[in-house]
Parts: structure tokens; sequence; C-alpha cells
């Protein structure tokens, strides 16, 4: 059995990768990084070091690699792949479907099964958003309902950034926690569902999108922009969870997206899984051994502050199902101070210009461009004034307004 994997980054190595392999797979990664596809194809193995309370190393083997620039070597890949996945972000997508859509033509023609494709992506509606961008390489009449499966995913897997004395030493290695389950969404497959250790699939698989991007990467979100904002000193995520007055408010924004979570899936979720799983987090965030940094989980704001994504996303879901949500609007508020530097003392090129651009246009600016908050539209308008207020406060007491949120008095 053959799996390709679409990017041999951190999420592609040390979770998709390596689940595959568990499962009996033959794995080979596509990626454009020159050092890592000669590694990989010298080696036929890397090593996953997992952090936490019982380290462990685990060899993942067999493993080869093809330069995504070698259109024909992809291609020919593809047609002799039994599943696929990609991890390579959602902005590098474009980039790998023109290969995607050859091969996919190539096994039609040559009477291949269907290709399921595993999206390991942080996006929302990530299927529609796949089929679009492989539609506009492909001919008007390709059957492309029956001939691939486009699987959504959760990826809760936490991989930080590797520290550059680490890959000079091994550009291989990669850090990862302990938790393997990915959620996959089991109506989307066309082949049987692969007994691949760590597949979880589900019937309902919106709800475990959303879970992820309004409980998990908000409550990462959360906590990165209070820690900034209270003490920019701060370097790792588990320094900020070890502070109980940014623990609390992260977990009270988490449970703000629980709530509406609860309403809008009622046969997903109830307050006993939620709180177990926001608990669970809470604790997987304060892992020391990961190393993890608040740079890492904080960058990228034009993303992160989007529509689609975990703090407007979340208040957008908080209004239409009726939950308020102070904290969440405390933390969307707290985003738009966060400056973290990398540990070269850099701060994010995105962020850079996101600050400036901010200087220039101001919160409005902010909003329509970067939330996509619109002004005459009542949801967004309310969410536009509710976070200005918020974001009033955190720039003269920021630690008052965050014990009077504490205190419930918001």
């Amino acid at each position: 059995m053959h799996a390709i994997v679409f990017g041999a980054g951190n999420i592609g190595r040390s979770f998709i990768g390596q689940l595959f392999a568990a499962g009996g797979y033959r794995v080979t990664f596509v990626d454009v990084n020159e050092a890592l596809v000669t590694e990989l194809n010298r080696r036929g193995r890397y090593c996953v070091e997992v952090k936490g309370p019982q380290p462990a190393e685990i060899w993942v083997e067999g493993v080869s690699a093809v330069d995504g620039r070698d259109r024909a070597a992809v291609v020919e890949a593809l047609v002799q792949a039994d599943i696929a996945a990609t991890a390579v972000g959602g902005g590098a997508l474009p980039h790998v479907y023109p290969a995607l859509a050859e091969g996919l033509q190539r096994r039609l023609a040559e009477g291949r099964p269907p290709l399921d494709i595993l999206i390991l992506e942080n996006l929302r509606h990530a299927a529609e958003a796949f089929a679009t961008g492989l539609r506009e390489h492909l001919p008007a009449d390709f059957p492309l309902e029956v001939s691939v499966g486009l699987i959504e995913t959760s990826v809760g897997k936490m991989v930080p950034i590797m520290p550059d004395a680490v890959k000079a030493q091994d550009p291989l290695v990669v850090y990862a926690e302990v938790y393997n389950t990915l959620p996959v969404d089991a109506t989307a497959f066309k082949n049987p569902i692969p007994a691949i250790p760590g597949l979880d699939p589900k019937q309902h698989m919106a709800a475990y999108v959303d879970r992820k991007s309004f409980i998990h990467n908000l409550g990462h979100a959360a906590c990165a922009y209070t820690a900034y904002l209270l003490d920019p000193a701060l370097t790792y995520l588990w320094e900020a969870v070890e502070q109980p007055r940014i623990r609390r408010a992260a977990r009270t924004a988490m449970w703000e997206s629980a709530c509406a979570l609860i309403r809008r899936y009622p046969t997903e979720f109830d307050e006993a899984n939620q709180g177990a799983h926001i608990e669970d987090l809470l604790d997987r965030f304060a892992n020391r051994a990961l190393g993890d940094t608040i740079f890492r989980v904080g960058r990228d704001l034009p993303r992160k502050l989007s529509r689609e994504d975990r703090l407007v996303g979340a208040l957008i879901m908080d209004a239409e199902e009726g939950v308020p949500a102070p904290a969440t609007s405390l933390s969307l508020a707290a985003g738009f101070f966060f400056r973290a530097a990398d540990e070269h003392g850099a701060v994010f090129p995105a962020d850079a210009q996101f600050a400036r651009d901010l200087e220039a246009g101001g919160l409005g600016w902010a909003f329509t461009q970067v939330c996509g908050l619109r002004e005459d539209a009542a949801l967004d308008a309310g969410i536009r004034a509710e976070v200005t207020r918020r974001h009033e406060d955190l720039g003269s007491r920021p630690e008052d307004w965050l014990d009077r949120l504490l205190r419930g008095e918001l």
C-alpha cells in the first residue's frame, strides 16, 4: 500500500506520515524543500520525538520523497497511490492543485480507483475550497465527484517550531505531543475507510471542524494574545497557561464557544464532553516539554483575525446562537496589540505589515479588511462595537479589565 503526503513539514512528518506508516503504508512525501527531499531519500526513515510526561521516540520507516517541482514524478506517484493527504498550509494549496488534477486525469484514463485525499489544513469548508481549486485545472466534464474523495479532518495535534540548532543537527527530526487522534469525515471516502491507527471517523464532521477552530485554536489565541498584553517578556505557552489569570481567561473564552457549539450541534456535544475537552486542551497547552512559544501560537494576525478563523468566527457563531462572549471579544481586542517576536527578535512579516496598516487605518480598517466585519450588517456591527470598547479598555488598563472579566462584571 502506498500513501502520498503533500508537505514534509512538521504536521506532514509528525502526524499524517507517521499514521500512514503505522497503518502499513509506504509513504512518499512531496515537498519543494530540496534538503528535506534529499535526506528523506537518503535515509528512508526519520524520528518523531514525543515530548511530555512520558517521552518517546517513534521511528517512521520506509519513506521516500519527490521534489514538488518535478511535475512528472509527482503525477506518477499519484497514479500509483492508494491514498493521499495534504499538509502544506491553506495558502500553498494552489501550488498542489495542478499536479493533483493531472494525476487524477491519468488515474481515470488508466482505470485506477478513486483517490481519497485527507485535507490536513486549518480551513473551514476545506473540501468545498479544495474542489473549487481542482476544477480550475480539470476539463469541465471531468467526473470529480466520483474520482476523488475530499476528506475534511480536524488536526488537533500540537507541533512546535523546531529550534534552529536542532534542525541544523538533524533536519528530519520533529517534536510532537503524544496526542495522535485525527477526526475525519466518514461520509466523504470513496473507498472503504482504511484501518489506520488514530483515524477517528465522524458522521457530522462540521461539528469537529468548528470545535477545533473555536475551542482549540481560540484557546491558543486567547492565551497568546492575553499573555503578550500582560507580559511581553513571556516566551513559552506553558508560562502563560501556568498564570492563573491567563488560564482562567482562556477557559472562559473556550466555554463561550462550547456553549454555542452545544446549541448548534446538540447531538454531538454536551457540557460534560466539552468540559473534558477544554480541560484536556489546557493541560496540553501547559506541556513544558513541547516548548511551544507564544510567538508561534499567536503569529500571522491577518489569518488568525480573519472572519472564518478562531476569534471572529467564534464571535459570529456566539452571536448567532445567542451566547454572550465578553472573553472572546477581549481576546480579539488583545490580538490587535500582539507584536511578539521569534528567537532572533524578528516579528512575523505579516504581523509587522499588519501593525503598520493598523496604525495608518485604525480599527475600522482592521475590522473591514482583516476581520471581514461589515458596518452595514447588524450582527457584524454589534461585534465591531463590542470589540472597539474592549480595545479601548485594554489600551489603558488591561489588567483591570481582565480582572473584571474574571469577576463576571463584563
